[in-house]
């Protein structure tokens, strides 16, 4: 009998590990399809050849400028914050164990955002710097948040709350910036808001590329204990995991993946809150789903940008996309959590 159970414990874990290969498979080769689908559409649809001709260094007249000035920069841009959102919505989702609980609801991308509207507005800083104090403010939102959450005891349903004020906060200094701003300012700050892969630049890029490269990896090696922080403080902790260390690696991590991925592309909506609950549903429970999160959140930004371009008479960015497509979830939790009484 003991056999006959072993045994049907680990086709089930045989079960689950071909269903989330094949998933993250599957999704890898969606990304993979949507990112050759905006290195060859646009204005002009070009040839495969000569879009690879490029990419391996060859110039082509007027191939060559749309391809690596304005198509590549925009579909690595996707491609990453996409991964970076990915990973970090549904890192503070699984530790908080709240679907609410990413980076554009508890407020951390709209403190990147209202810094680095300031710099644009106020200050007129340079890209780079904008760049460097969205991700500052970023991590200092991280920090108030936990401050504030904190209490006598840490509450998951008060950093909620919290991370919403805050998120309002800065929302309403973002409009009177907005208010002040001059009109050769505003375009560039409209970008920040509304989350776009528009006027992306290839030297911006790399920056992202290396946060995801480095902290990925750091994420994954901590997905064991991620997976057992679900389970509760007390449960991770007889399970043998240093719950604190743990928990300021993967938040560290996280705030630095999205403020980077929002100083990048700006504040993307919904694609940190849909990724996770999208991965699970997908690939299934009992597994980290970090990888196929980011995938999700890859597929997200590529597709929301490529349905903006060309499925209207007017270009929308993606982030307006992936907010219409966000929006009715968003209720949809904040219904079910108010009956269940979690705030």
């Amino acid at each position: 009998m003991k056999v006959h159970a072993i045994e049907a414990v680990r086709q089930v874990r045989m079960r689950r590990r071909r269903r989330w290969a094949a998933v993250t498979a599957a999704l890898t080769l969606l990304s993979l399809t949507l990112c050759a689908a905006m290195l060859l559409l646009g204005n002009t649809i070009y040839p495969v050849r000569d879009v690879i001709a490029v990419l391996a260094g060859g110039e082509i007249k007027g191939v060559t400028f749309a391809v690596k000035t304005v198509r590549l920069p925009r579909m690595l841009a996707g491609l990453f914050s996409g991964f970076a959102f990915g990973v970090a919505g549904y890192t503070f989702q699984t530790m908080l164990r709240n679907p609410l609980a990413n980076p554009n609801v508890i407020g951390i991308t709209s403190g990147s955002s209202a810094a680095a509207v300031f710099c644009i507005v106020v200050l007129q800083t340079s890209k780079a710097v904008t760049s460097l104090v969205a991700v500052m403010a970023g991590l200092l939102t991280a920090v108030l948040l936990y401050v504030l959450a904190r209490g006598r005891t840490f509450s998951i349903g008060r950093l909620i709350l919290v991370g919403i004020g805050v998120q309002a906060m800065c929302t309403s200094f973002i409009s009177y910036l907005m208010l002040i701003g001059g009109e050769h300012q505003l375009p560039a700050a409209v970008r920040w808001l509304t989350g776009s892969l528009n006027g992306v630049k290839l030297e911006e890029v790399p920056s992202l590329v290396i946060a995801v490269v480095i902290l990925v990896p750091v994420m994954m090696a901590l997905g064991r204990a991620l997976s057992m922080l679900e389970l509760g403080e007390q449960a991770a902790a007889s399970l043998g995991v240093p719950t604190d260390r743990v928990r300021v690696i993967l938040i560290i991590s996280a705030v630095m993946l999205a403020a980077i991925a929002t100083a990048i592309t700006g504040p993307i909506a919904s694609v940190a809150l849909l990724s996770g609950p999208i991965a699970n549903r997908l690939a299934g429970v009992g597994t980290s789903n970090l990888i196929p999160a980011g995938l999700v959140g890859a597929v997200l930004v590529l597709a929301s940008d490529l349905v903006g371009q060309f499925a209207f008479p007017v270009k929308y960015p993606a982030g307006i996309i992936t907010a219409i497509i966000g929006a009715p979830y968003l209720l949809y939790l904040l219904v079910r959590m108010n009956r269940r009484g979690d705030f």
